[in-house]
């Protein structure tokens, strides 16, 4: 019986892609500078990093259909924020960027992983982007190596 698991080694000539939202900057901002500082310790070299900016949210998964689709990357990272407001709408982007995110995903065979958090209140974001539960940013960006690197396994 064989045993297939990822690990932090990425791959050699790995390209990771992230796409960040601009909306509520200052957390996205945050998780970038996270998964930025994550790829660079685990021995991914800064050109082979894209970033992407994006409006907000709820264009996320179209610039990872236009990046998953092109093939020059082994992993895509998607970063947001979406706090909930009055109305409905966080639920609409919330649920619609998740969704598009798993679609990419599996219509291209490239992990997208998603970074997009989802809150109550800013408090909430703030402790996801370097407080008191991490910075996901980071942590996304550690599954996407590991991603890449068990993908590279199964090829």
């Amino acid at each position: 019986m064989s045993h297939y698991e990822g690990d932090l080694r990425a791959p050699e000539s790995g390209r990771f892609a992230i796409i960040a939202s601009r909306w509520n900057l200052r957390i996205t901002d945050t998780l970038v500078a996270g998964a930025r500082q994550a790829l660079a310790a685990n021995g991914v070299a800064e050109d082979a990093i894209d970033v992407i900016r994006v409006p907000g949210a709820w264009e996320i998964p179209l610039a990872a259909a236009r990046v998953a689709a092109a093939g020059g990357h082994v992993a895509v990272m998607a970063l947001g924020c979406v706090i909930r407001g009055d109305t409905r709408h966080y639920e609409h982007v919330a649920d619609g960027c998740a969704e598009g995110l798993m679609r990419v995903q599996l219509d291209f065979g490239v992990p997208v992983l998603n970074g997009v958090l989802a809150v109550e209140r800013v408090e909430d974001a703030d402790a996801r982007a370097g407080g008191s539960h991490g910075n996901k940013g980071e942590e996304v960006a550690l599954a996407a190596i590991e991603m890449a690197q068990l993908l590279e396994q199964l090829s």
